[in-house]
């Protein structure tokens, strides 16, 4: 792994908080797979349903944790019909059971399925950026957010990933779920946002 620029900014070792559920953030906590899909389903739902969804996927799967190749291979009707199982892991079944297939197929081709091999060796943040930004289904947005989770609390942090996660890696914000460590800090994060989309709203006005 790089050398950190910042050690002792990062919460390595301090169990993962994001879905609010001890079991589901257990596997968010061993499997970076899970971890990069929770990332990827974290749209247009609240963010602890997509940090949980990984882990009721396994269970559904009959796993204790993901396998890119086996959900690369899976049949895609079948996915979508574990997708769209109650509780549904997604708001839109269907097109988020796609995108983590296709996510999942570019890890087997990019990286031989290892989800690891993503970040490890990465020469700096804009590196590490660059192949987030390459894989289905993650925008810069979405990236620079994955960026500084790694970075926060993952112990990941090559040379410039602060830059590189823009105003997502300043030290001490409540932007996106790499700041979420506890349900004060996820509320706080929750405030943010709407405060954000009420500002934009505005500005539209």
């Amino acid at each position: 792994m790089p050398v950190s620029d910042a050690p002792a900014a990062t919460l390595v070792g301090v169990p993962l908080q994001l879905s609010q559920d001890s079991e589901s953030d257990a596997l968010l906590d061993r499997d970076p797979l899970a971890l990069l899909i929770g990332m990827l389903l974290d749209q247009q739902i609240p963010m602890e349903h997509a940090f949980w969804a990984p882990a009721e996927l396994a269970r559904r799967l009959g796993r204790d944790r993901l396998d890119a190749r086996e959900l690369a291979a899976h049949d895609p009707d079948a996915l979508v019909g574990i997708f769209a199982t109650p509780r549904a892991l997604h708001r839109y079944p269907k097109s988020m059971a796609g995108r983590v297939q296709a996510l999942c197929a570019a890890l087997v081709e990019t990286y031989d399925g290892d989800v690891t091999l993503v970040w490890d060796g990465v020469g700096d943040g804009a590196e590490l950026l660059s192949r987030l930004v390459a894989l289905p289904g993650f925008g810069k947005q979405k990236a620079q957010i994955f960026v500084a989770l790694l970075g926060k609390q993952r112990g990941i942090t090559p040379e410039g990933w602060r830059e590189a996660a823009g105003s997502y890696g300043d030290e001490g914000a409540h932007r996106s779920v790499a700041d979420v460590v506890d349900p004060e800090s996820l509320l706080k994060v929750r405030e943010f946002k709407q405060a954000a989309k009420a500002a934009a709203k505005a500005a539209k006005a």
